[in-house]
């Protein structure tokens, strides 16, 4: 399923979440100034490279590399599939986080995502770029929050598609499950130099969102379940 909306409110404006969506299409605009070996070598420069990175971890560079090579993106597809789950999952997750909780959780994903490729990889000269770990953190995150919302996609069905409504966990418990299978079916497989997909970055983002929303729930108060329920409920029927 291709995700294009949920049913469920939000009590605040997710400021954050439209700030790194504004953040990421910037930085993405900017890329489309360069040529395409400026462009290359800025990636090589300025974000993660796993030998790199395995040569010299614990150091300010390597930190940098990692939250920078978080705003950077690789094409139109990258950028666009990224900021649409952003949009569509972020909101809710900040809301329910708070915004310091939001942005532990989306860096701290990042982080462990591009460490969790780099272990699967150590000696890749292939750059990591991408918010792709760090989403995938908020998607950890929302699967726990929020397993029984209703997501409306697209479905696929040979030539045709199909609009439809499935629960939460269904649609992000898919994606999980294609990351996996993806991941694990390409060990050991080779990839030109960008062509390649980090599928442990988004597998590693994915567990540290789950384990992170719920320290920060056991943590901060949340909602009363009543008032949760009423939300939704309210959010369905103008829906």
């Amino acid at each position: 399923m291709l995700p294009i909306s949920d049913v469920n409110p939000t009590r605040r404006f997710p400021i954050l979440t439209y700030a790194l969506i504004a953040i990421n299409v910037l930085v993405f605009l900017w890329e489309l100034t360069l040529s395409e070996q400026q462009l290359q070598q800025t990636f090589l420069n300025f974000s993660v490279v796993p030998a790199n990175v395995s040569a010299n971890v614990f150091s300010l560079e390597t930190f940098l590399d990692t939250v920078r090579s978080m705003f950077f993106h690789g094409g139109w597809d990258h950028i666009l599939g990224n900021m649409l789950y952003l949009y569509l999952f972020g909101d809710n997750v900040e809301d329910r986080l708070g915004k310091i909780g939001f942005l532990i959780l989306y860096f701290v994903s990042g982080f462990v995502a591009a460490f969790a490729q780099i272990l699967i990889e150590p000696t890749s000269q292939i750059p990591l770029i991408g918010a792709s770990g760090a989403i995938a953190g908020v998607l950890g995150g929302y699967l726990l929050l929020y397993p029984n919302v209703k997501v409306r996609g697209i479905v696929p069905l040979g030539r045709i598609s199909t609009l439809a409504e499935w629960p939460a966990f269904i649609v992000l418990g898919m994606w999980f499950v294609l990351q996996l299978i993806s991941g694990f079916g390409s060990l050991g497989a080779s990839a030109e130099y960008g062509g390649g997909v980090a599928f442990f970055a988004h597998i590693g983002g994915f567990v540290a969102g789950l384990v992170i929303t719920f320290l920060i729930t056991r943590l901060v108060p949340q909602p009363p379940v009543e008032q949760r329920v009423n939300m939704l409920y309210q959010r369905a029927r103008r829906s």
